[in-house]
């Protein structure tokens, strides 16, 4: 049975398909292949049906080549050709003439050869291409042998482009088709608004006090212009004379604005801390529901200085940005207003400037924007050379290199500075241009204004009124005219957080996925196959398969895909062919909570966490009780040493606390996994870096940890596996050779060297 799930077909194809009458159901997978077998650049397409293998092909090279420096060259658009179907080669293979379609790697590109009869190459492509060229692999081969074809989701839809087909740029994240140039920046930050959604009743006193305070500060100049100076001072109208009257109520006025700005100040600080909190926790959330893949290919600085950099970055946009921007704006309009009821000419001369202010800023808005990526780059790069130094520090003093690692972030530092110059630069000669040309306004008011008071058309006091209005619309002009920097960098920041959040996990957890309140432990791996990148695979059909309550052991020498097998079992990755069940069901469809709570992990590299010994072995459980822990440690045999720490359970370990041997450590994470008393026990070169005696002492603790428990051992030191139940010896990812202890040394294969190879070992120590 074929359950088809394909991308959608280039228009190309479906020309072909209409004319050919080849229907497009009985398509089974097609790739692009665009390098030419002699070179250069084809436009060519592979096709997959269940009758026969297809190759069409224009034969046009192209005159230039490709590059990939962030974006896909344009120049070699234009000499491309489309498919013409008067013009299209197209050679036909039946599946019978086929025996064998193999794709084999090149130097960053890849090429099908077939086998029919005679072998030949049938085309090439970029290293883009690779992966569909390795399902057309899988797909032909399964076909060959009649076995069911089930599409996998990576191979349908959901398979997207590497590139923004607007712009050429590159896709910054794998399965996110989202464009950085081509994204539209109101819909950030329409998002980002999304996140004070829960605080509607404070947003809503946060804006009423904004329109009392700009209401009373927009009626200030009235009065003490007009009212002060025509009326009080000048004797006529309703406040003639009074002029105790007009300035106590300036004074009110401005005392009542003063409240109202100082009230939703204090409170939109708070609500700016609560919302930049929840950003935090956000996407601090959004990384642990990513898979393990994710973190491997980021630098830890970069992460962290989206956290909290970015986060901080965005407190700005809540604090200064957004509540100044309603403020002012609302300022902007009623001023306008005003200044437009006072005198209509005068107003349109005032505003003469503001086309060239808005050219000037729509200029200078992407080049801000393109600089504020490139300072967080650069950022970026220097927290993780400053975090990798921290955390190797042992490393770089071993071997001197200290003057090395100063330099290196020299060099780091000194592009992160030529940037921030840049930007820096730009901000302060770009802005004080635009506030420039907006005060020419104020100088033509007082040029035409005062030549109108001369002629009697304006009294002294609506002059001084209307300058006092034009003063107060310079300020938030002024702002709004810096505000391209400032949106530049939030919006920047708010779409590197948004990247995090919408990063899609390479693995995930099914809708209906199976809950498992109880685990026997039975382990079955079949015909499992796995690669980190196309074409280059790591296990090659591996099987195995442990009863409950079984220890089974892995060895082979290192490179061999020990480790990715049993990171394959805890589902940290997942099976690019093959299938792993566990109680007889297929992990990828059990959820992760019954997958985390009947696995359990004891690896080679034990990271303590900063806290006190009993909260690390607690991690396991931290619902537990002291008297568990200490069980838990007796088992471990680590209630010994942990007595004699200065402070016992309650020593601070971890950075800046006591510092642990690496035994110890060991005995640490032993204890957890006892704690967390997994059904499945993996033990991950569990004694590999200890000696012998402190081995020993591991020994016998992991012999209390397994009892009871399906176990899976990979150690090089074959004295781990001397109570395992049948052994798989992995070499070059394929099972070489698998039976008990007695049944693989009767072979005289590959395990028998290395136990001989061991006691070899172990002679020479005791000689020494």
């Amino acid at each position: 049975m074929i359950k088809k799930n394909m991308k959608t077909l280039p228009e190309e194809l479906k020309g072909f398909i209409n004319q050919s009458g080849l229907q497009e159901e009985k398509i089974l997978y097609w790739v692009n292949c665009d390098r030419g077998i002699d070179g250069g650049f084809v436009d060519t397409y592979v096709i997959l049906t269940e009758e026969a293998l297809y190759r069409l092909s224009n034969g046009q090279t192209f005159q230039q080549e490709k590059t990939f420096k962030g974006f896909v060259s344009k120049t070699v658009n234009k000499d491309l050709k489309p498919l013409e179907m008067n013009q299209l080669k197209i050679e036909r293979i039946g599946i019978d003439e086929i025996h064998s379609i193999q794709v084999v790697n090149l130097i960053a590109s890849g090429m099908l050869v077939i086998k029919a009869p005679n072998e030949r190459a049938f085309a090439s492509f970029t290293n883009g291409n690779m992966a569909r060229a390795v399902k057309l692999e899988s797909i032909f081969s399964k076909l060959k042998k009649n076995e069911s074809i089930q599409f996998q989701k990576e191979w349908g839809e959901e398979e997207d482009a590497a590139a923004c087909p607007h712009c050429g740029m590159i896709y910054p994240e794998k399965g996110r088709p989202v464009c950085p140039k081509c994204l539209k920046r109101h819909a950030i930050f329409t998002r980002l608004l999304g996140f004070a959604r829960s605080y509607k009743k404070s947003i809503f006193f946060i804006v009423l006090l904004m329109l009392l305070n700009s209401a009373t500060g927009l009626a200030i100049p009235y009065f003490q212009g007009t009212i002060l100076f025509d009326q009080a001072l000048g004797g006529t109208g309703i406040f003639a004379g009074k002029i105790a009257l007009v300035v106590g109520i300036i004074i009110f006025l401005r005392t009542l604005s003063l409240l109202f700005g100082a009230l939703f100040g204090t409170m939109n600080a708070k609500l700016a801390a609560n919302i930049v909190f929840d950003l935090k926790t956000n996407i601090f959330s959004a990384m642990q529901r990513l898979s393990l893949s994710f973190f491997q290919k980021k630098q830890t600085g970069q992460l962290m200085t989206r956290v909290n950099n970015d986060a901080n970055e965005l407190q700005h946009f809540f604090i200064d940005g957004i509540p100044y921007f309603i403020v002012n704006a609302m300022n902007i309009v009623g001023i306008t207003i005003i200044l437009l009821i006072m005198d209509w000419k005068l107003t349109l001369i005032c505003l003469l400037p503001m086309p060239f202010v808005i050219l000037l800023i729509r200029w200078v808005f992407p080049k801000l924007w393109r600089l504020g990526w490139r300072r967080h780059r650069r950022v970026s790069i220097l927290n993780s050379i400053i975090s990798d130094t921290v955390q190797s520090a042992r490393i770089v003093k071993a071997f001197g290199k200290e003057s090395v690692e100063i330099d290196r972030f020299q060099k780091a530092n000194l592009t992160f500075s030529d940037v921030e110059q840049k930007f820096n630069k730009m901000n302060s000669t770009i802005f004080p241009i635009i506030n420039l040309i907006t005060q020419i306004g104020g100088i033509l008011i007082w040029a035409f204004g005062g030549w109108r008071v001369m002629h009697g058309d304006l009294s002294f006091g609506e002059i001084m009124s209307f300058v006092t209005y034009i003063y107060m619309l310079f300020g938030p002009i002024q702002f709004m005219n810096n505000i391209a920097g400032w949106w530049s960098n939030c919006m920047s920041a708010a779409q590197r957080i948004f990247e995090v959040q919408d990063a899609v996990p390479d693995v995930s957890e099914k809708e209906d996925a199976v809950h498992l309140e109880k685990m026997r432990g039975e382990i079955r791996a079949s015909h499992v196959g796995f690669c980190y990148e196309p074409n280059k695979p790591i296990l090659k059909d591996v099987s195995l398969h442990a009863k409950p309550g079984q220890m089974i052991g892995v060895v082979g020498p290192s490179g061999a895909g020990k480790s990715t097998l049993v990171n394959l079992i805890s589902r940290l990755y997942d099976v690019t062919d093959g299938e792993i069940l566990l109680d007889g069901i297929n992990v990828k469809d059990l959820t992760a909570e019954s997958l985390r709570k009947h696995i359990g992990i004891v690896s080679q590299e034990v990271y303590v966490f900063m806290g006190t010994v009993a909260e690390n072995i607690a991690y396991g459980n931290p619902e537990c009780s002291v008297e568990e822990i200490i069980y838990a440690a007796k088992i471990a045999n680590a209630h010994d040493f942990i007595e004699k720490l200065p402070d016992g359970y309650d020593t601070m370990i971890g950075t800046g606390g006591y510092s642990l041997s690496g035994g110890e450590k060991q005995r640490i994470s032993i204890a957890r996994a006892v704690l967390h008393d997994p059904n499945i026990l993996i033990l991950d070169e569990a004694t590999a870096s200890l000696d012998t005696e402190t081995e020993l002492q591991i020994q016998e603790a992991l012999e209390s940890l397994v009892h009871g428990r399906t176990t899976i051992a990979i150690a090089h030191r074959l004295s781990t596996l001397r109570n395992a139940h049948y052994l798989y010896v992995l070499d070059q990812g394929k099972v070489v050779e698998e039976g008990t202890h007695e049944e693989l040394m009767k072979l005289n294969g590959m395990y028998k060297g290395m136990v001989q190879k061991h006691e070899d070992a172990l002679k020479m120590k005791e000689v020494i």
